[in-house]
This record gives C-alpha cells, sequence and structure tokens, in this order.
C-alpha cells in the first residue's frame, strides 16, 4: 500500500464515494472484485435490481449512471448493466435503481405504471431493468421516437416473449406514433370493410391493451435533481484513486500524463 502510494502522484483517494437514489454511500476499504449489483443487493439491500445471466445479456440488473460532465457543464445518464459494472467505477457519480424512480408504497413512476397497466410486466423478473432502460431513456431525451425505443430496449430480454404489451405501453411516451404507424400501413386493408379503422371508437378502444387516459402525465422537471455535492466538488475527477483488495489493486490515474508514468514506474510480470 505504502510503496504505491509513492509511486503515484498525489492526491490519492482511497476511499470510494459514490450516491446510490440520491444518499451519499462511502465505502472505507472497496474490494475492487465487486459489482454494482453485487454492492447494490448485498451491501445496501437494494433487490429490486435482479441478477438474471450474469454476463450482461439479459438486461435484468441495469441501473442508470449519471455522471457531470464538468467541461461540458452537462449531466448524461447511462444504462449499464450492474452485473459487468466494477463498483470502484462508481466513484463520484449516481446511481438511479428501480425502488429509486417509484415504488407501490409510496408513488409508481409513469414508466413503471405504464408498463404495469400495459400487462407488460408478465412474469416481473425482468420488469426493472427494463423500466430502468426506458428510464435512461427518457432523462437523455425529451422527445423521443420509436427508433429511440427499440435502441434502448436492445439489451433486455423478455423471457415470457411478451414484447407487446412493453412495446405498447413504452410507445405512449413517444411522439408521432400515429403518424408513423399510418405512414407505414398499405392504404388498401386486406380486410376491406372489416378493417379495425372503419370500425366505430367505442369499438376499436375495447380491444385497446389499456386507456391511456387512465396514466399520469409525464414531465421531466419532476424527476430527482442530480446530487449538487458532484457538481461542486470537481475532486472526484482531479484525485487519483487506489483501491487495494486481497486479489485486485485498482488504480484510477486522473490523467495520461499520470498513466504513463505508472506504466514506467511499476514493473509488471507477465510469466
Amino acid at each position: 500500500m505504502d510503496k504505491l502510494k509513492d509511486i503515484i502522484s498525489k492526491p490519492i483517494q482511497t476511499e470510494l464515494v459514490f450516491f446510490v437514489n440520491g444518499k451519499k454511500v462511502v465505502e472505507s476499504s472497496p474490494d475492487p472484485e465487486w459489482t454494482l449489483l453485487w454492492y447494490l443487493r448485498k451491501k445496501l439491500h437494494l433487490t429490486g435490481t435482479k441478477y438474471g445471466c450474469g454476463e450482461g445479456g439479459c438486461g435484468a440488473c441495469t441501473v442508470m449512471v449519471s455522471q457531470y460532465l464538468r467541461n461540458e457543464d452537462h449531466i448524461k445518464h447511462y444504462a449499464v448493466n450492474a452485473c459487468l459494472t466494477p463498483v470502484c467505477a462508481m466513484h463520484g457519480l449516481a446511481v438511479t435503481t428501480v425502488e429509486g424512480i417509484g415504488s407501490t408504497h409510496d408513488r409508481l413512476h409513469p414508466v413503471q405504471e405504464r408498463i404495469a397497466k400495459a400487462h407488460g410486466s408478465q412474469c416481473g423478473f425482468c420488469t426493472p431493468g427494463i423500466v430502468m432502460s426506458m428510464y435512461a431513456l427518457l432523462r437523455n431525451k425529451i422527445k423521443i421516437d420509436y427508433n429511440d425505443l427499440e435502441t434502448a430496449l436492445q439489451g433486455n430480454l423478455c423471457r415470457c416473449t411478451g414484447y407487446r404489451p412493453i412495446i405498447e405501453g413504452f410507445k405512449t411516451f413517444t411522439e408521432g406514433w400515429e403518424q408513423n404507424y399510418v405512414k407505414n400501413t398499405p392504404s388498401s386493408c386486406a380486410m376491406g370493410k372489416d378493417c379495425c379503422k372503419l370500425k366505430t371508437k367505442e369499438k376499436t378502444e375495447n380491444r385497446n391493451l389499456f386507456n391511456t387516459s387512465e396514466f399520469q402525465p409525464y414531465s421531466p422537471s419532476q424527476e430527482p435533481i442530480f446530487p449538487p455535492e458532484l457538481k461542486i466538488k470537481a475532486d472526484y475527477t482531479q484525485h487519483n484513486l487506489l483501491f487495494i483488495g486481497e486479489n485486485v489493486t485498482w488504480i484510477r490515474p486522473k490523467s495520461l500524463q499520470d498513466l504513463l508514468l505508472l506504466k514506467n514506474k511499476i514493473k509488471i510480470d507477465y510469466n
């Protein structure tokens, strides 16, 4: 530990600090082998984030990670697989889990409400990850279209094969869906006079999966704010990080120059 501290330029941060659902988390002895998913479930007991495949293939562990880009004065949101993400990489970042956006004990977020009322939750195991992928999309873009929706959900699998109600529920967040549908629909329907578009409004509404009038409106202005401390304090990006575990050591240089100095000073035995 002392030898590494002598090699790495100052200042050095040895405590892991990040935010989860708006609350500050300080880990004095982080193990670089811990994943974000393990930490959320075992340390913070936030079990809404699920462990599925463990290899980033199913998306059940999806959470949103937010980062303040100081040079751009902009906050960027990412949907990440918590099962693959090292918790040590969360230093100075904000993590949002499915518990952090809403619950049945308080109030459901519109994303949670709409997937439920559209009958898209099914067995429910993959639902938190799907919700968080959609939530991250909404936080990044005010106006989304159907292509954005498809891209955002590419990393999420539904083993109940019920993608239709999921998509139908989330389409209510897109703009111009009806125009897109009409544009890509042939002018003549093979059903002739039995075409669903020729039926009365009442009959058509009865065939819908849900009633959109029941949904609470979505407003980006009602979302939780980014932790002010992460914006005010530049220390989180200006310090070198050093976390030493039993088998793995995590070093994050603050600049390319520091990385090159470390490369020259630390001898790595590949044999």
